[in-house]
């Protein structure tokens, strides 16, 4: 965690530094195949630790406190797992904070950089876990592209969903049908859905929220899902719960 603090900083300060000079123009580009092996393993120049030593007191300061515990491995995959099962479980657990009651919730695998290691999670572990921009966003969608969508997730291989969501797909990646609080859906209701603005936006091949009315979308730090996510852990801390999350049949393999 601290080299990987460390690079992000230097990243930073380069980047910072470079902003600042304007006088240079760009001549000529050309390009060269770096093999990434070993050899960048090797320990961090004492020059370079020396120069980065007071900004990883800052960079210590701000992601090291610990602010939950995880019952056991808490892990990213398809089609279903316990770390996108708690991160869809917590985009509806928010809902109430925005005055929303909500249907359902749908993550994006691809939004899920890091896993949450059994014991103490500190806020560099949720950091790691959700590193992006992403906001969490709310909108309706007919029953009619709730279908489709979950054709889309189920064509994907399976993306986290809230504990309202029963998925039944073959092997081949077909929908069969699909349950929302343990009913068929509806195609000609409506449905409360959160999710994050990228996926709202029709990324990560789910276009069928692009068709989504009524939307919702925050551009505040405290709407950061690492920051949502945050909330939720000292919370469930405040109430004396370990973090905790289940593989409990959201997305079900049946036959053909």
């Amino acid at each position: 965690m601290r080299n990987k603090h460390l690079i992000i900083g230097l990243v930073m300060l380069t980047t910072l530094l470079s902003a600042c000079v304007t006088h240079y123009h760009v001549t000529g580009v050309t390009r060269t195949r770096v093999l990434i092996d070993d050899s960048y393993d090797k320990p961090v120049p004492q020059q370079v630790t020396d120069f980065m030593q007071p900004y990883n007191k800052q960079v210590d300061q701000i992601f090291s406190p610990v602010i939950g515990k995880a019952k056991k491995d808490l892990v990213a995959a398809k089609p279903e797992s316990t770390l996108g099962n708690l991160m869809a479980d917590i985009m509806v657990w928010a809902a109430k904070d925005y005055g929303e009651q909500v249907d359902f919730g749908v993550y994006n695998k691809g939004g899920l950089r890091a896993s949450i290691a059994k014991g103490d999670i500190t806020i560099g572990d949720i950091t790691d876990v959700a590193p992006f921009e992403n906001r969490i966003c709310f909108l309706t969608l007919s029953g009619e592209k709730v279908l489709e969508l979950m054709q889309q997730i189920v064509y994907r291989g399976g993306e986290p969903v809230s504990k309202e969501v029963k998925i039944f797909a073959t092997k081949d990646n077909q929908l069969k049908h699909v349950t929302i609080n343990g009913k068929e859906v509806d195609p000609k209701a409506s449905y409360r859905v959160t999710t994050v603005d990228y996926v709202a936006h029709g990324n990560d091949r789910m276009t069928a929220f692009k068709d989504g009315t009524q939307k919702r979308e925050f551009d505040g730090e405290e709407d950061l899902t690492r920051s949502i996510f945050i909330k939720y852990a000292k919370e469930m801390t405040a109430q004396g719960k370990i973090i905790d999350s289940e593989v409990e049949g959201r997305y079900i393999i049946v036959e053909e």
